[in-house]
């Protein structure tokens, strides 16, 4: 007989672990971009960020942790200097191209 399972035993998505290459943090900061939402970026950054180590990200991008932290959570609008300063620590940059 097959064991029944309940969603409460499920374990909890962390999207976090899937991001394991700069190429994955890349394809996935390109998708939140193209929806348009600033601070939906914020929280991708975010997560991309505690895919790195979030004391790493933030030695790199010159800011303390707490400030990362801060700066990267849900609903947060970053300035553009510190969402250039996490991407540059996370191995990836943000490209324009035209739109057709």
């Amino acid at each position: 007989m097959p064991k029944h399972i309940t969603v409460d035993s499920l374990p909890e998505f962390d999207l976090a672990r899937q991001l394991r290459t700069e190429e994955d943090i890349a394809e996935y900061i390109t998708q939140v971009i193209e929806e348009g939402d600033a601070a939906e970026l914020a929280h991708a950054l975010g997560v991309a960020a505690r895919a790195r180590g979030m004391s790493e990200i933030a030695q790199a991008a010159g800011l303390t942790r707490e400030a990362l932290y801060k700066a990267l959570r849900p609903g947060a609008y970053p300035r553009f200097d510190t969402i250039s300063r996490v991407c540059h620590a996370l191995g990836v940059r943000l490209v324009a191209q035209p739109v057709h």
